[in-house]
């Protein structure tokens, strides 16, 4: 078992005990009694226990928790994470975090992502960034597994720490741009903070500012961003064994506060940002304000959560891993509570692999226009196949003129991420990245997931954020 706190969530307000061995015989029968039986009986009141312990943890949840009417509706979130194929253990490291999270019991699932980001953290050939080991921690480390001993035995508390303070180093050379993200450090900074790691509380004030520009693309808030960050400070908050002044309490207190409005500011009819952002965003409104005491809020929310998880939004397994927890009232700083993995829910479930069909018909193609825009714009019109995807179009164009459209891309848990287009790279020191447009309108899918139609007009851009 994991040295360390247990932070106890603030909207539980729950904290267990051990019941004493004393307390427990004060049940049995006078007189001699028989090993079995004194085991049923100390089994039986343990089992009572923590029957009571979820009841008054359900009735404290808020309301945006699926009631048991609607656990049907949540099945395909569980179907696509139990169905997907993992290649790598990076491309599973939501969905670990998940499943034990939120207590989805599949053995053979949760041990094949466990040895797979295993074998990616000891890999040489692979180098982590800070938010993927400490998405690692965060699922390795959940509810109080025999993974824990790999966590201590490999380090990589230390070895976040120090990726951490990389991130830390590298703001203070290159304008205050991390080497990552501040979704990752975020991350980061949460994962040492419920894993008794060292982070410097200094820098949390100086670097988490809510006005800071790491939270923002452009003129636009990352909700995301803000919400992985509300979650780390509140965990920071509430971390009894890291000393801080008052004035330090006082600006954590009013950052978490600060960023918990600009997510509401964000919401647009149920949703805040989009509705790949809106799972992190109610766990971190779960922890900083009030807005989910209002009924009203909560059925908006749901609403438009249960119409998107019906229209397939949710296909890939992060965007589904990323979701489940709050619709089950869990927050990632569940990860070392005694609620974690507590989940008597039977769900239906099926480990089929989706069957292809074979059309009937012969694939219609359609014409789009694609360009390329860095300094000057790079123009050409490419014939695809109907049903096919903003990187197929890419692919298209780069067979067509392979020195004014090629590019590279890398493989990630959201799908194809575009790294290069005609040998210029994204760089977050220089807070560069490669935008993908259709219509003049930023995608909200990823190129491997954006479905084309005919006539779209579709766009690369050098962009800065």
């Amino acid at each position: 078992m994991l040295a360390g706190k247990r932070i106890i969530h603030g909207r539980v307000g729950l904290q267990t005990s051990l019941v004493s061995f004393q307390q427990h015989c004060q049940w049995l029968p006078n007189g001699p009694v028989s090993v079995p039986y004194l085991l049923l009986n100390i089994l039986t009141s343990f089992l009572f226990l923590a029957l009571i312990f979820y009841a008054l943890l359900m009735s404290s949840l808020p309301s945006t928790v699926v009631n048991e009417t609607n656990f049907w509706r949540l099945e395909p979130l569980i179907n696509t994470m139990l169905n997907a194929n993992y290649t790598k253990g990076t491309l599973g490291l939501n969905v670990l975090l998940t499943l034990r999270l939120v207590g989805i019991k599949n053995q053979s699932l949760e041990q094949q992502l466990s040895q797979q980001i295993k074998e990616d953290i000891n890999s040489g050939e692979m180098e982590l960034t800070s938010g993927e080991l400490a998405l690692g921690i965060l699922g390795l480390g959940a509810c109080e597994n025999q993974d824990e001993e790999f966590i201590r035995g490999a380090r990589l508390v230390s070895k976040l720490e120090a990726k951490f303070q990389a991130e830390i180093q590298n703001m203070e050379a290159h304008d205050g741009n991390p080497l990552t993200n501040y979704y990752q450090l975020s991350l980061a900074l949460l994962a040492l903070c419920l894993f008794n790691g060292s982070y410097s509380v200094t820098s949390v004030t100086c670097y988490f500012t809510p006005e800071n520009k790491n939270y923002y693309f452009g003129d636009q808030f990352s909700v995301d961003t803000g919400a992985m960050a509300v979650l780390a400070l509140t965990c920071v908050q509430k971390n009894t064994q890291k000393k801080m002044d008052m004035n330090a309490e006082g600006k954590i207190s009013n950052y978490v506060e600060s960023l918990a409005n600009k997510i509401q500011a964000e919401r647009k009819q149920g949703l805040f940002g989009n509705i790949f952002s809106t799972g992190e965003a109610m766990q971190a409104l779960f922890v900083s304000s009030d807005y989910y005491k209002n009924e009203a809020n909560c059925r908006e929310t749901l609403r438009a959560v249960f119409d998107n998880i019906s229209r397939g939004a949710f296909y890939l397994p992060i965007t589904a891993a990323q979701i489940l927890p709050a619709l089950m009232g869990k927050t990632y700083l569940d990860v070392t509570n005694p609620s974690c993995g507590l989940n008597p829910v039977k769900f239906n479930t099926s480990t089929e692999k989706p069957g292809t069909v074979t059309p009937t018909t012969a694939p219609l193609n359609i014409l789009v226009k694609y360009s390329v825009r860095i300094n000057k714009t790079s123009h050409t019109e490419v014939t695809v196949r109907k049903g096919s995807v903003f990187l197929d179009v890419m692919k298209a164009a780069q067979e067509k003129n392979e020195t004014l459209f090629r590019f590279t891309v890398e493989e990630t848990s959201w799908g194809p991420y575009i790294t290069s287009v005609q040998g210029i790279k994204a760089n977050s020191n220089d807070r560069t990245y490669w935008k993908l447009l259709s219509n003049g309108q930023p995608l909200s899918q990823g190129a491997g997931s954006h479905v084309v139609q005919n006539g779209d007009n579709l766009e690369v851009r050098w962009s800065k954020y």
